[in-house]
């Protein structure tokens, strides 16, 4: 006996052959997915983020309590400012600022092989930084004490499904996880029980923009998977 009120589940049925081909499909559109490094600065429509984040927030959550805040930072003066400070923790991390770096050895050669260092440009050029914020605290009516469950579970998969989207929109995508990240709280005005966890950059890539070849490497389905 349910104590609790309930809708009737809802979902299209498929044939087998038509469920195979959607899924087909759409891993085909999302192998084409690439991180981007080389913004361009011409404007995306806001119905596009929003349609993004609104499908982020059907992502499965603890409890329904949907413990996710997407900051969308847009104008010119707060782009600036989130990259200077980011920058600032970059170059700790790489030592780029005249002292030891963060980062061990062993990860600064992973990275070695992406090309990436302490500038981060895209954080002004692109028209759009989504801020994710993973709420610890504050339940469905968002009150600041509630506690909420599996957050970082929940906003890892809200996440991924806002840059599938995205990417089906045909925006590029950069994930910036700058350590430490409390200067996002500040910059974006949430509050201390939020969490920033990184920054989505959105926007078009430039004409003559790149990837590093390695990043074309992926593991095969034998290597990620296994049948029990």
């Amino acid at each position: 006996m349910q104590d609790h009120e309930t809708v009737p589940y809802s979902l299209e049925s498929l044939a087998d052959d038509e469920s195979i081909a959607r899924a087909r499909s759409l891993r085909d559109r999302l192998k084409e997915r690439r991180t981007c490094r080389y913004f361009s600065d011409a404007p995306v429509p806001r119905e596009v983020i929003e349609a993004a984040i609104e499908a982020a927030g059907t992502a499965p959550n603890g409890a329904n309590h949907q413990p996710w805040h997407f900051a969308v930072v847009e104008s010119a003066e707060k782009k600036q400012a989130i990259r200077q400070a980011a920058e600032a923790e970059e170059r700790r991390f790489y030592g780029s600022d005249g002292a030891d770096p963060k980062a061990s050895d062993e990860w600064l050669g992973a990275l070695k092989q992406l090309g990436t260092d302490a500038d981060k440009p895209f954080l002004e050029t692109a028209p759009y930084l989504i801020v994710v914020f993973a709420q610890r605290k504050g339940g469905i009516d968002e009150d600041g004490k509630t506690q909420n469950y599996y957050v970082n579970e929940s906003v890892g998969i809200a996440c991924g499904m806002l840059i599938a989207t995205l990417h089906e929109a045909g925006l590029a995508t950069l994930t910036h996880t700058p350590s430490p990240m409390g200067f996002l709280r500040e910059a974006c005005e949430r509050p201390e029980w939020e969490k920033p966890l990184m920054i989505v950059v959105v926007g078009h890539p430039t004409d003559d923009a790149t990837v590093p070849a390695h990043a074309l490497k992926k593991k095969p389905l034998s290597q990620i998977s296994s049948w029990l």
